[in-house]
Formats: structure tokens, C-alpha cells, sequence
């Protein structure tokens, strides 16, 4: 539950923040399932992705909340709640503020990322359970992120920005590290989503380096397929696993700012 979420929000494509798609009232629902031959398809987890205003220390912002928690079922055995949230500016796009707040079971972890875009700098603070805080500050380009700020920003591609099988790069801040993630464009293909229909898709093969930088030996490895439309909404996710996969597929979706032209009736 915990890889498929930081894969939901790390998906993206590198282009220039004024590409980021901010829509409130939009509000995109996943759920999470685990399959292997002796478990078909059990879904244990479901994501909420939701944006809207507000106001913060005076000023207007987009604000983006994402949410995974185990479904109840589950929660006896590995009761889990993320909270990622990011605050950004209306005018030029960019992220200001990130936070996190993980509670999984026994484990608690907390992360503040503060962005400095004129000085490029980005100030992080970050601790388990109830520890002193450790505290980084680290240069960034305009194309380093953090995970939340990622999954907005190939909101508007057109699948004729990529070339078939060409690698690119793009980079996510985490902690006290800049994690780089190579993907490929694989092509069009049509994909049927569980409960909802068929989609014409972009299909990425995405693989998340380590914090050694470049090495991607034993990085996550996942598979994502994009609606091919004005939304470009992430509809499944497949990460292998050692037994069997991890796999999320979008549940629901509320007041999109395009039409989801790419559902086939």
C-alpha cells in the first residue's frame, strides 16, 4: 500500500511548470489491490486525490490533498493513513509548501518542505515518531518536485510530445536527497478499467532510481497507463513485487476540468 501510494503520486512527465493542470473541486478516488496466483485480485487499500482554495497566512492558493488509507477490512492487521498535502501559488504555479503525515501502525513520519524559487533553493525538515527534527537545505531546478507537485505536472502532454521508447528523466525532492525516475513512452493502447470502461491510454514504463542517484538496478519498477485526453488522469498503476503485483486503477472522479473524451462508450 505504502509503494503503490508514493507511485500514484510521483507519476510525471517533465515539462514546464505552466503546464500544471490545478482545477478546484476536482477530486480523483482510487483503490489499491494485490494480485499473485493465490490472491487473483484483493484490494486492500484506496486513494483520494483532491484539490481546492485557500487562504494561508494571508494569501489565495490551489491547495492538493492525497490521502491513502487500508481499507477497513484490513485495518486490524496493517492500518495505514498518509496525508500529503501542497500549497501553490494561483500565478506562477509553483509549489510553495509541501507536508506529509504517516501513520502506519506503529510507524509515524512527518516532512515539511519549505521552496525558495528565487534564491532555488528548497528548505526540508522531516522526523520519525516523536524525534528531533533534521532539518537539509538543498538546491532545486524548476524541474524538481516533490511527489504531489509531480503528479500534477503532466497534466496537459500531448502524446505527441514523446517519442516511442525514448528515456527521459525527471527528478522528485525527498527528504534529504533529490531521487531521479527514468521513464520511456510505450505507445497508445486501449485499457479496460475495472467497474468503469475502456480508455484510450498513453502507456509509460516509469522506474524510480535509488538514493545513490543514478543507479536504477533496484529501483521501483511500474508500468502506468494516462487517460489520452485534455486530462491526462493516471487510470492504472502495476508495480511488480516479488510474489505477484501491485496494481491501482482510478474508482471515481468529480468535476473535471476537460471532458473525459478518451472513455469509450
Amino acid at each position: 500500500m505504502k509503494k503503490i501510494l508514493s507511485i500514484i503520486l510521483a507519476l510525471a512527465a517533465a515539462l514546464p511548470l505552466s503546464a500544471q493542470l490545478y482545477h478546484p473541486g476536482e477530486v480523483l478516488e482510487y483503490r489499491v489491490s494485490y494480485r499473485a496466483k493465490m490472491f487473483p485480485n484483493t484490494e486492500a487499500g484506496a486513494v483520494e486525490v483532491k484539490t481546492t482554495e485557500t487562504e494561508r497566512d494571508g494569501r489565495e492558493y490551489y491547495l492538493v490533498e492525497a490521502v491513502g488509507r487500508t481499507l477497513p477490512t484490513y485495518r486490524w492487521f496493517y492500518n495505514l493513513k498518509d496525508t500529503y498535502k501542497i500549497w501553490i501559488d494561483p500565478a506562477t504555479l509553483r509549489t510553495e509548501y509541501f507536508e506529509s503525515d504517516l501513520h502506519e501502525s506503529d510507524y509515524t513520519f512527518q516532512s515539511y518542505y519549505d521552496y525558495d524559487w528565487e534564491r532555488g533553493v528548497v528548505k526540508t525538515r522531516w522526523r520519525r515518531r516523536q524525534n528531533p527534527y533534521s532539518e537539509k537545505e538543498m538546491p532545486v531546478t524548476p524541474e524538481c518536485m516533490d511527489a504531489i507537485s509531480l503528479f500534477f505536472n503532466m497534466r496537459t502532454a500531448e502524446g505527441g510530445d514523446f517519442k516511442e521508447g525514448e528515456p527521459r528523466l525527471m527528478r522528485m525532492v525527498l527528504q534529504d536527497t533529490v531521487r531521479n525516475i527514468r521513464y520511456r513512452f510505450l505507445g497508445r493502447e486501449v485499457k479496460k478499467i475495472r467497474n468503469i470502461g475502456k480508455f484510450n491510454t498513453l502507456k509509460f514504463d516509469c522506474q524510480m532510481g535509488t538514493t545513490e542517484g543514478y543507479s536504477f538496478t533496484d529501483g521501483t519498477v511500474f508500468t502506468i497507463w494516462i487517460s489520452d485526453d485534455d486530462n491526462k488522469i493516471p487510470l492504472y498503476i502495476e508495480s511488480p513485487v516479488r510474489i505477484g503485483s501491485i496494481n491501482a486503477y482510478i474508482s471515481g472522479y468529480k468535476n473535471l476540468k476537460y471532458p473525459l473524451s478518451s472513455l469509450i462508450k
